[in-house]
């Protein structure tokens, strides 16, 4: 999970055009949600974050580290997942799109030496490790760097 899925619970935000403070026959008269008096039922509340002049969480925490914007996203298979395909036949990314092995090829698919491979492919993916390269051509098949 990462920051940038983060959504809220289904069926727990409301439609932002709801008309507050329009007579107590509306059911959000009166207060218009904000209860009876203090800071929060007044113009000009805090913004979020202010704990009322306490440096607030967000600058008591360290800054660390950076995200690199030019790093890649590179998806791993194993030699093993290629059983799934009969033997001669030609694997591409697309091909491990369509049987389910791979989801998201997000920047790439690196096709890794873990587990057995018994049938003869042509194997066409971004990247391969040493092992997984023997692997293939061993048994008679070719890699190829896309």
């Amino acid at each position: 999970m990462n920051l940038s899925n983060l959504q809220p619970a289904a069926g727990s935000t409301h439609n932002d055009n709801f008309r507050r403070g329009r007579g107590h026959g509306s059911g959000n008269g009166k207060t218009a949600g904000k209860g009876h008096k203090g800071q929060k039922a007044r113009s000009g509340a805090p913004r979020p974050g202010f704990e009322g002049g306490q440096m607030p969480l967000y600058r008591r925490l360290p800054k660390r580290g950076f995200t690199n914007i030019n790093s890649k996203v590179i998806v791993g298979i194993n030699v093993s997942a290629l059983e799934a395909f009969e033997d001669g036949a030609v694997v591409t990314v697309e091909e491990l799109l369509a049987k389910g092995i791979v989801k998201n090829p997000r920047d790439g698919v690196k096709i890794l030496g873990n587990g057995e491979l018994t049938k003869k492919l042509t194997v066409k993916a971004n990247a391969f490790s040493q092992g997984a390269k023997s692997k293939i051509e061993a048994l008679g098949g070719t890699v190829e760097e896309v």
